[in-house]
Order: structure tokens, then C-alpha cells, then sequence
């Protein structure tokens, strides 16, 4: 990076870190700005970055060799591991800067400033080889609904309201930042903000981004966000998750307010949250998902492959069809087998599925213990097992990582790594 390199913070966020030898030991979450005595301008002194299990860690900045719009890369492959905690004279980029209202005065200094609300920060080296937060790249606020401001860069003494105290946060931008991210990184991205800062910016989200996001949560996270958001809008968003997931949602609520979101959810969408609500605990019938793809014998080959190529679908649920006489929702008409998607490719496209269907696995009971249905997968190398009633009718399919999630401790999305302090990569 060459002296007066100018490089907004906000723009890091989500990053890839790598060593100097190219390999990627986490991503980019926030920018660490440190307040000064008087009016001097904050000083950048590090990043955040995301490394596996959630843990966080301080990147001081000396130790970054190059920063663009593909990656950030490090010095050196010893990191210090201790979890980042934010100091009393520290602010974070994206999370207490973004969407702050602050006003922009004038040039010359004289009139009234622009009311307007933080989109980036720029940092630029200096002669003492120090980040400053010298640049403020805010929208100007219009007053109308229908219209959105020009976003203009304002140098730092200029802007007031950027650091101290404020009620006035919004989240336009931390929005952009997040629907970048896949559903699990912005579930981490959540977990740090501040509770009300976490439960605005979740209500901000669409119904459908929002669903995925809860699904990465913890428990306690999950009912957290879903009481603040409203028994109307909590059915909303109970209806967009996959009905398993709704389920232990559900479970983790008071039996009255189950009741009550239940009634406002769909039919269509509460039969099969309540269906899987009614088995016991740790068993097939409690962990399995009611919508995996099934299909009628007669279904061609290149129809399977059409229907598990649909975007929606988990890896895990498209990695194989489940065969079944109609109907083909669960439950379905008798279960006659299932076909790995691996099959599907090697048969000639016009092919049936009920002519390759593999029937020796025996199905899983909605009583099947989790430790039964581990040491069956585990067994057969299997990512998914199907699940059968009495009468041999296939109620859903249990698939790897419903078994992970049931077996990991309840927390273990909270959880962190051991504790080390340094490590080489």
C-alpha cells in the first residue's frame, strides 16, 4: 500500500484473510477505530476477523500487508487467538458507525449543516505510518419519503454526531452489508451487535432472509428476535422456515404462544410444524424434515434431476429422491425406495426412477432413537435415511444435518474454540 492510500472500511466487511503463503484464515467483520484526546481525528487500528467456530480475533493493522476489493492479506501466519474485545476507547466500523444520523456543516463553516446518515468510512496512511479516519461518505437526509439522497464524502472535522452516544442509528446500510453474506455468516454478524441494535436490523430483513438467518441461530437467539417481532410477523417468518426448524423454534416457546402462532400461521404451513411437534424428543419422528423430494415411479430421470436442481433446495435434500405412490406430499402413498442423485446421472435421461430405485435400506420409525439412526448412517455412508409410518408411508427423511444438530450441545453455536493463544498457520 502506497503512502495517501485512501481504503472505506465499511467495503472490507466480509473479505477474505489469507497468510502469505495464500491461505485463507477467516474473513474481514469489522474495523477497529480509536478515539483521541481533543479533536484529532480516530485512529484505525485493526481489523476484526471471522476465523472457524465464530471466533473473532484483533488483526492489528500494522500487520496487514495489502488491502483491495478482493481480499485482505496478512504479513504473517502467527495470529494471536484471544477473542477481540472491544475496549472503552474503541468504536467498530460497521457496527457503531453505520447508519449514524450526523449532520455536515459547511465548508466555510457558517449556516446550518446537512442532516445525513453515515454509508462509509475512509481512512487514509499518514507521514507516521498511522490509519486516520480523515473521510465521511454519508446520504443526505431529503425529508421525503419518495426520494433518497445523494451520498457525497465529507471530510472528518466537518462531520457532527460521528462519535458519542446516539439513538439515532439506523440500518439502510448494515443491511447492504449483511444480504451480501450467506445465512450462517449473517447469523454470526448478528449474534454481535448489541441486543436492540440485533433485533432492529432483524426485523429490517425480509421474511424469507430472515427465516434462514433464525435457522443459524442459537435457541435463545432465535425466540429473542421472534418475540420482538410481533405474533403476526412471527408467523410470517415461522411459515418461510423448513418445518422441522419451525418445530424447535416452536418448542422452545411457552405452550400459549405456540398455540397462538400456530392459529396465525397457514394451515398448509402449521399441519406439518404441529405433525412433527407431536413426536417425542430425540427421535426420527423429532429431528426429520417433512419436505424432502419425492416422486412417483413414473417420473423420468431427467425430471428428477430438473426437480433437485431447483435452487431452494439444501444440498442435503437434493442429494437424493425418495420414490413413492402418490400423493406425493408426506404422507405420502406407499414408500417403494430412493435414488442418489449420483444414480440419476448415469441413467439415460427418458429412464424411470421406479425402474432404479434402491429398496434394501430398511426405513427408519418415527421412533427410532437419534443413536440408532447415527450408527445406521454412519453404517451405510448415507446423508439422509427416509422415514415410514405403519402402513409404510413416508412421513419425511432425516438427513445429516438434522442428526449434527440434535446431537452438538445446545449451545454449540455459542461455543468457542479452546482457548490458545498464539498459533502458526
Amino acid at each position: 500500500m502506497t503512502m495517501g492510500t485512501r481504503v472505506y472500511l465499511a467495503r472490507l466487511a466480509g473479505l477474505p484473510v489469507f497468510d502469505p503463503n495464500g491461505d485463507r484464515v477467516g474473513r474481514v467483520r469489522d474495523a477497529v477505530v480509536r478515539l483521541r484526546t481533543t479533536n484529532r481525528p480516530p485512529q484505525v487500528v485493526g481489523l476484526v476477523a471471522e476465523m472457524a467456530l465464530r471466533r473473532r480475533i484483533f488483526l492489528p493493522i500494522g500487520r496487514v500487508t495489502s488491502m483491495d476489493s478482493e481480499a485482505v492479506v496478512l504479513a504473517s501466519g502467527v495470529l494471536n487467538l484471544r477473542r477481540f474485545e472491544k475496549r472503552p476507547n474503541e468504536l467498530l466500523v460497521v457496527e457503531d458507525l453505520l447508519d449514524r444520523r450526523v449532520t455536515v456543516m459547511p465548508d466555510d463553516g457558517d449556516g446550518p449543516g446537512t442532516p445525513s446518515t453515515v454509508v462509509d468510512i475512509g481512512m487514509d496512511l499518514n507521514r507516521s505510518n498511522e490509519w486516520l479516519v480523515t473521510r465521511v461518505a454519508v446520504r443526505g437526509l431529503t425529508g421525503r419519503l419518495s426520494r433518497r439522497g445523494h451520498v457525497f464524502q465529507a471530510e472528518f472535522d466537518r462531520v457532527r454526531g460521528l462519535i458519542g452516544p446516539t439513538d439515532t442509528q439506523g440500518t439502510s446500510n448494515l443491511l447492504a452489508l449483511l444480504e451480501q453474506m450467506k445465512p450462517a455468516d449473517m447469523a454470526n454478524a448478528l449474534q454481535d451487535l448489541p441486543d436492540a441494535r440485533r433485533n432492529e436490523v432483524a426485523a429490517a430483513l425480509s421474511d424469507r432472509t430472515l427465516a434462514d438467518v433464525l435457522e443459524e441461530l442459537p435457541e435463545h437467539d432465535q425466540v429473542e428476535i421472534l418475540v420482538h417481532l410481533g405474533r403476526e410477523r412471527a408467523a410470517d417468518v415461522l411459515e418461510r422456515m423448513d418445518p422441522d426448524d419451525a418445530a424447535d423454534l416452536l418448542a422452545e416457546l411457552p405452550q400459549a404462544e405456540q398455540t397462538v402462532l400456530l392459529d396465525l400461521m397457514e394451515p398448509d404451513e402449521a399441519d406439518p410444524v404441529r405433525q412433527l411437534m407431536n413426536y417425542r424428543p430425540g427421535t426420527a419422528g423429532s429431528v426429520m424434515t417433512s419436505e424432502p423430494v419425492i416422486l412417483t415411479p413414473d417420473t423420468t430421470v431427467a425430471e428428477a434431476l430438473a426437480r433437485i436442481r431447483e435452487p431452494e433446495l439444501s444440498p442435503v435434500i437434493a442429494a437424493q429422491v425418495f420414490v413413492a405412490r402418490a400423493p406425493s406430499a408426506t404422507p405420502s402413498g406407499k414408500y417403494l425406495g430412493m435414488v442418489h442423485f449420483q444414480r440419476l446421472l448415469r441413467e439415460p435421461p427418458s429412464s424411470i426412477v421406479g425402474g432404479i430405485v434402491d429398496a434394501d435400506l430398511e426405513p427408519l420409525r418415527p421412533e427410532t432413537t437419534l443413536a440408532e439412526i447415527i450408527k445406521r448412517m454412519a453404517t451405510y455412508d448415507l446423508v439422509a435415511m427416509p422415514v415410514i409410518d405403519s402402513t409404510r408411508r413416508l412421513v419425511g427423511a432425516v438427513t445429516v444435518d438434522d442428526v449434527l444438530d440434535h446431537s452438538l450441545p445446545r449451545d454449540w453455536r455459542d461455543r468457542d474454540l479452546s482457548e490458545i493463544d498464539e498459533v502458526t498457520l
